[in-house]
């Protein structure tokens, strides 16, 4: 039985020099032999933002849309989805073929196109939260300072070399770390903390990062305790000033959750938050850049459809 109903796929045909475009093609072949009786209609990308404006044209009139690609194209189409009614936004699927794909690994989603279509027949679907920063949604992670840096230059030499991959994030941090280990003074106030209410907080810091789910970057595992279900951003933040040899060290933890051990971070959950700093931040939204000194910033439980794989809540 088809549980997906009218499927609508959108994705970038020159993501991944290239590559995604037969993907593509592929998975809408494998899709569409098994959906025939419902139809399947592909949706190329032709400009940066067209899967946003594709989202919302096409999200009422199907049941799934499938997106095909990495953070920057599910990004788009969120916001895309998120312009629509709720009753009129189609569940939501990914397939993770891009550079970087942490929400997919949040989903739980195969990187390998044949299993991943087989965790959308089984459609397992779930009301995941999204992020809204000053107008713009996300719904993954939100950064300002250092691991902005990384994650905004990373995207800069991807396009310059081609290359992708968690290598490609770790030179980014090696450089930043080495020639721009400057942290950031912010102020910000957090609501909806459980069991305090609203917490002030301020200070230096190297990393501020809000997290609907728990890793960004190549695949950097931030927030270890981060749920996008649970209608909560975990954020961590850093305080206290660091040198280049410490700062390495701890980013290389954090590839593996392990830097959540170091006094040096410190972890809150908050439904909505203001943050404020002295000067524009490096930020970034699901790894598109954000401008501004002034940030407010909310969580919308449950806002997004989206069908999951191996998903750990």
């Amino acid at each position: 039985m088809n549980h997906l109903g009218k499927v609508a796929i959108i994705a970038n045909p020159v993501a991944q020099n290239g590559a995604a475009a037969s993907v593509a093609h592929e998975f809408e072949r494998m899709l569409c032999g098994r959906i025939a009786d419902d139809g399947c209609r592909m949706h190329l990308t032709e400009r940066a933002g067209h899967a946003q404006d594709i989202a919302a044209e096409v999200g009422p009139a199907c049941d799934t849309l499938v997106v095909i690609g990495g953070d920057g194209i599910v990004h788009e189409a969120a916001n895309g989805l998120m312009r629509l009614d709720f009753d009129d936004r189609p569940n939501l699927a990914v397939v993770p073929v891009g550079s970087g794909n942490a929400y997919a690994l949040t989903l739980g989603m195969s990187h390998k196109p044949e299993k991943a279509l087989a965790q959308i027949l089984e459609c397992d679907v779930h009301r995941l939260d999204v992020g809204l920063v000053n107008g713009e949604y996300f719904v993954e992670t939100l950064s300002f300072g250092l691991d902005a840096a990384i994650a905004l230059d990373t995207v800069e030499r991807r396009k310059k070399s081609g290359r992708r991959g968690t290598v490609l994030y770790m030179e980014s941090g090696f450089d930043q770390l080495m020639h721009h280990l400057v942290p950031q003074n912010y102020k910000a106030t957090l609501h909806g903390v459980p069991g305090t209410g609203d917490v002030d907080i301020e200070g230096e810091s190297y990393i501020f990062a809000v997290q609907v789910g728990r890793t960004y970057g190549g695949h950097f595992d931030v927030c270890p305790k981060a749920s996008p279900e649970d209608g909560l951003f975990d954020i961590c933040i850093t305080k206290g000033r660091l040198n280049a040899a410490k700062a390495t060290s701890v980013f290389l933890l954090a590839r593996f959750g392990l830097h959540a051990r170091f006094k040096m971070f410190r972890f809150y959950k908050a439904s909505s938050l203001v943050a404020e700093f002295d000067e524009p931040p490096s930020a970034q939204a699901d790894g598109e850049k954000v401008s501004g000194t002034r940030f407010e910033i909310s969580t919308i439980p449950g806002a997004l459809k989206v069908i999951v794989g191996d998903f750990k809540a």
